[in-house]
């Protein structure tokens, strides 16, 4: 499979044993177009730079996976209103984008979606500001709306989660954690709970029930689980081109992710003192980085870590409420098996 766009055109993915032509999220694809045009809308600034940074940071792409699930689930009640989901559904864009504007400038990164960072095109001062106007961006719209205190204490709740999960990988950077479930934490921390509160909110906007919103909240909690040792898998799968960021960069970064655990876990003593030395150094030379990949891929943590993926997508599917209707489910699996499997 190539580096096909999830929510774009005529693209063909593959997905397990099924070829999907077209969108994963072909149901609600008047909802996305819409949403495009309001998202490149809220960044506007009456200050030309920081409407030009505002443009760079939506126009670079991304999956727009949390608003998409968001809307998704919000069909998937009976008191679907494009024009309230709206605001949430950019909003919850608008918060992951400026995290990934932190992140970047904590890395210091150069690219991203195979494109050029904030910080290197204008500097970590905008960089870091013109997050921090994203994330006010976001609760302004969100104000706006009128809606029930949960939602914003919900969305405050994200973002508190998301800085203790980034602290949380700061703070163990070059450490190898004590145990599998310091990992699942983090990510917990960094994406699972976002996914987890953009199904939650679309249920609750949609009109669901409160037991099929809750189902739907552990649907997200799980397939963003997957997403996250997914992601951590291609950094030891993929090239620069496939994933748009240096092949390594979690591990030159010091993020010991769970095919390293597994690794460690797994070799005989000398391999195991060797990968520790590498991944716990924070002036890893390229070399070494290729050192560590190479080491790692000799263990089953790859598949190791696929499998625990895949778990978690199990449950996602099985979280999944008997009312949905046969074409939210539909895309909802088809979510699930696409986080699975995809490579970039």
């Amino acid at each position: 499979m190539g580096r096909e766009k999830l929510l774009c055109g005529a693209d063909v993915h593959d997905v397990g044993d099924k070829t999907l032509k077209n969108d994963i999220f072909d149901v609600i694809k008047t909802d996305l177009e819409a949403f495009e045009a309001e998202l490149a809308a809220s960044v506007v600034s009456e200050t030309p730079l920081i409407t030009d940074v505002g443009e760079h940071l939506v126009s670079s792409g991304g999956k727009r996976l949390r608003p998409a699930l968001f809307l998704l689930v919000a069909h998937g009640g009976a008191a679907f209103d494009r024009a309230r989901a709206m605001p949430i559904a950019i909003a919850l864009e608008l918060i992951h984008t400026a995290s990934l504007v932190h992140d970047d400038v904590i890395d210091e990164a150069d690219t991203r979606r195979g494109a050029e960072t904030t910080n290197a095109k204008w500097g970590n001062q905008v960089a870091i500001l013109s997050g921090d106007y994203l994330f006010a961006r976001a609760f302004k719209l969100v104000a706006e709306g009128n809606y029930d205190a949960e939602v914003y204490s919900k969305l405050a709740d994200l973002v508190g989660t998301l800085s203790e999960g980034e602290i949380l990988q700061d703070h163990t950077a070059y450490q190898v954690p004590e145990s599998q479930n310091v990992y699942y934490e983090r990510i917990r921390k960094k994406t699972a709970d976002f996914l987890r509160i953009c199904c939650e909110l679309g249920g609750m906007i949609g009109g669901m029930s409160s037991a099929d919103t809750e189902r739907m909240a552990l649907y997200g909690h799980a397939i963003g689980m997957a997403f996250q040792i997914t992601d951590d898998l291609l950094d030891y799968r993929q090239t620069s081109e496939d994933i748009g960021k240096p092949a390594g960069h979690d591990l030159a970064q010091g993020f010991v992710t769970l095919p390293a655990i597994r690794a460690l876990e797994v070799l005989d003593e000398p391999q195991r003192v060797e990968l520790t030395a590498l991944i716990t150094n924070p002036k890893m030379t390229e070399d070494e980085v290729t050192r560590a990949l190479a080491i790692v891929r000799t263990t089953d943590g790859l598949d190791y870590a696929q499998e625990q993926a895949d778990i978690y997508l199990e449950r996602a599917k099985e979280a999944l409420p008997e009312s949905l209707a046969a074409e939210i489910r539909e895309t909802c699996l088809m979510a699930a098996d696409f986080i699975g499997r995809r490579e970039f």
